[in-house]
């Protein structure tokens, strides 16, 4: 799911340091604000503003979590909805339901095991970069 490699210039103490947490950012506004999907990625849209001018390891990682998030807002946001509308309405809990349901909480706890890894590899100095990411990011974030 992922790939590390060391950069040609490897990062100093601080860049690694802002690298990590622009994941446990994202790890904290997930504690935070769990019901509302949107709180994570504005937490870490919210670092990467306050990076952007940063070194390129820490943009590079900043923009990969933020990436990151903007597919859980997606994936999260559809099962909050469903839920409310279950919730709310005359709706039913479905097979279709626990189904989507179960894939959401396979995927929220991968995606939190990831990004825990990945924040103690990039607070190490070494370059992660997640499978589908990692690979937009290359094409967003240039050095």
């Amino acid at each position: 799911m992922t790939n590390t490699a060391k950069f040609l210039i490897p990062p100093t103490e601080h860049e690694s340091e802002k690298a990590s947490n622009s994941y446990l950012m994202s790890l904290i506004a997930i504690i935070a604000g769990l019901p509302l999907p949107i709180l994570n990625l504005l937490a870490t849209l919210g670092f990467y503003l306050g990076n952007r001018r940063g070194t390129y390891y820490v943009r590079w990682h900043c923009i990969q979590a933020l990436i990151s998030q903007v597919s859980m807002l997606f994936i999260n946001s559809a099962l909050f909805w469903w839920t409310v509308s279950i919730l709310f309405s005359d709706e039913r809990i479905t097979n279709q339901y626990i189904a989507y349901l179960i894939t959401v909480l396979i995927y929220n706890i991968v995606e939190f095991i990831v990004t825990i890894n990945t924040a103690i590899k990039t607070r190490k100095g070494i370059h992660v970069e997640w499978w589908f990411y990692g690979t937009l990011t290359n094409l967003i974030c240039k050095p």
